[in-house]
């Protein structure tokens, strides 16, 4: 009958009423009592560490005298959790070591000896740099175990030149996470991310990748918000760019930088960075003057995790996007 009806309508050009949408629940566009919910993230450790001798057995973190992984991971757990207020926590479910060199996506793996050219200057490193990620999810089965709920993440433990992103995105409607999502992944049911770490590199670096992969998705949660109503845009103004309305900076560039990593520059700007720690989102104008004693005067890690610290995380919700962020940054599926 239905469609008799808009046949007999159309004859006389008339056309039938769009349907009226179902109302909105306001609580999901404002409110201030929805709870800030503590997000656990399941990880699944991959760590690429091959032997570089075999007579000794002795890997490439020993041969180099990088750092262990056990400890590299620990700090970092300690520092989300910390640095978050409780609202994010790491979980890892399984740790797997690799005694190889990691294939790039033309195949190409190095061997000890051809490794230690590139380090040591001899030869170019290999192009192109990236790793077959193909390989990895489908040999650990990836999606597989991300579709079964077993674990929501990967990292990822190589070294210079391994070939692996700081972080990248996989699963349905997977978006750029500093870097091109993952194709061919939309069988893990859900998004998850694969971060990629460097055991020659300290905690500061892994806060580094981590608050990239904030940047993105913080970006991509509010991309449908303009003006005021976009509070990424607003946590992340520096003075270079907004002149006397400074917040939070962005990870390279402090509220004073003016330049990529110059987290150590003496001078001084004003900044609401105490009115996002003390009072989100009832902002109160706590507008005060700031300099790098703020947030270790220049050292990596000092910086990201002041910078972490002011992420929000309190209860409620306003144009759609939940005051506590991190709910976000672990799940992206929970972004629209």
């Amino acid at each position: 009958m239905s469609s008799f009806l808009d046949f007999l309508l159309s004859l006389f050009g008339v056309k039938k009423p769009a349907p009226t949408p179902p109302p909105v629940d306001p609580s999901t566009i404002n409110n201030n009592t929805e709870p800030a919910v503590m997000t656990t993230s399941r990880v699944l450790v991959l760590v690429y560490d091959p032997t570089m001798d075999p007579a000794t057995g002795k890997k490439l973190s020993e041969v180099q005298n990088w750092y262990r992984v056990e400890d590299l991971a620990t700090a970092f757990m300690d520092d989300i959790r910390t640095y978050s207020g409780g609202m994010a926590r790491y979980q890892i479910i399984q740790r797997i070591d690799i005694d190889e060199f990691p294939a790039k996506v033309d195949a190409f793996r190095y061997t000890p000896q051809s490794y230690l050219d590139v380090l040591r200057g001899v030869t170019p490193p290999h192009k192109p740099q990236e790793v077959d990620y193909a390989s990895i999810l489908t040999r650990f089965r990836v999606l597989e175990r991300v579709a079964r709920g077993e674990i929501d993440e990967v990292w990822t433990f190589g070294f210079p030149h391994a070939g692996f992103y700081e972080s990248t995105m996989g699963g349905p409607g997977a978006f750029w996470c500093n870097s091109p999502a993952l194709r061919n992944t939309d069988a893990s049911m859900r998004r998850f991310v694969v971060m990629g770490f460097s055991f020659e590199r300290f905690v500061g670096e892994m806060l580094e990748a981590f608050a990239h992969r904030t940047e993105s998705t913080m970006q991509r949660a509010f991309a449908k918000l303009d003006g005021d109503a976009n509070l990424w845009s607003r946590f992340t103004r520096y003075e270079m760019v907004a002149p006397g309305k400074s917040a939070m900076g962005t990870v390279h560039y402090a509220p004073n930088s003016v330049r990529d990593y110059d987290w150590g520059n003496p001078a001084r700007v004003k900044s609401e960075c105490y009115d996002w720690l003390n009072n989100f989102p009832d902002f109160k104008n706590d507008v005060r003057e700031v300099d790098a004693s703020e947030w270790g005067g220049g050292e990596i890690r000092a910086h990201h995790r002041w910078w972490l610290n002011h992420i929000p995380r309190v209860a409620g919700r306003r144009n759609g996007i939940a005051n506590n962020w991190w709910q976000y940054i672990l799940t992206p599926d929970k972004v629209v």
